[in-house]
């Protein structure tokens, strides 16, 4: 039997006008701690993002996204946690925050790749 490690999610969401609380996914962020591994995934519905704001800035919502990917990455991509391990980057970017691109709940499974998990989930409740 293949080894399954534990991994946590968390799906990221878009929220255009905070005052109304409106929100789709825009993408997932996967953390195993067994593997050291962190990464995110995204994909901007730019259709659903004009419905609930038509005055939205794409571009900076596609900023944001991407900037969560980097941090993901790590290195010079990642910012001021470019020094943290994976899961430094991965509590970092699930902590609560009030703008427009937020990290959703934190949930948990069981994997054997989870690169794969990432794919898996993006198609799963994203795409």
């Amino acid at each position: 039997m293949t080894k399954r490690d534990v991994f946590e999610y968390a799906l990221v969401r878009v929220v255009p006008r905070m005052e109304r609380g409106e929100c789709f996914n825009a993408g997932v962020i996967v953390y195993c701690r067994a593997r050291s591994y962190v990464a995110a995934r995204t994909h901007l519905d730019e259709a659903k993002l004009r419905v609930l704001d038509p005055e939205a800035d794409v571009a900076g919502v596609r900023a944001a996204l991407r900037g969560v990917e980097g941090v993901c990455t790590g290195g010079e991509w990642a910012g001021q946690a470019a020094g943290d391990d994976a899961g430094r980057r991965f509590r970092w970017l699930i902590a609560p925050r009030s703008t427009v691109v937020q990290p959703g709940p934190v949930h948990t499974g069981l994997t054997t790749d989870p690169e794969a998990e990432v794919e898996r989930l993006l198609d799963l409740l994203v795409r």
